[in-house]
């Protein structure tokens, strides 16, 4: 099965989250992030279509959304990326997003090493 052509620019990061689902939360790690979404590392994903309250800081910002899942990854897959879930954003704040498009923008402006 093959995923959706992306509609945002996406960048890697490395940042600590948490994800709560009705009555379970998740202290996990972010892989990457957009303005549609994010991949967040677990070995314990949420199933998909599970909504959730994403919470983690960019900088300075501390940002929160309402977000689905839309993907997830088990531990074995045989894909080899690594085990988690990708979440779409379905409530952020403008000012959230705002944050989140001057973060990618600026990461992607960058000049790339090597």
């Amino acid at each position: 099965m093959t995923r959706p052509k992306r509609l945002h620019r996406r960048i890697p990061v490395h940042q600590r989250c948490w994800c709560e689902s009705g009555s379970i939360t998740i202290y996990a790690q972010l892989a990457n992030l957009s303005e549609g979404g994010l991949f967040v590392k677990t070995f314990a994903p949420l199933a998909e279509g599970a909504r959730a309250r994403v919470r983690w800081a960019l900088g300075e910002e501390e940002l929160e959304a309402e977000a689905v899942v839309v993907w997830r990854r088990d531990g074995q897959a045989a894909t080899g990326g690594p085990p988690g879930m990708g979440l779409k954003f379905e409530a952020l704040d403008p000012a959230a997003q705002a944050c989140i498009r001057s973060f990618v923008d600026r990461i992607l402006a960058e000049p790339s090493e090597g």
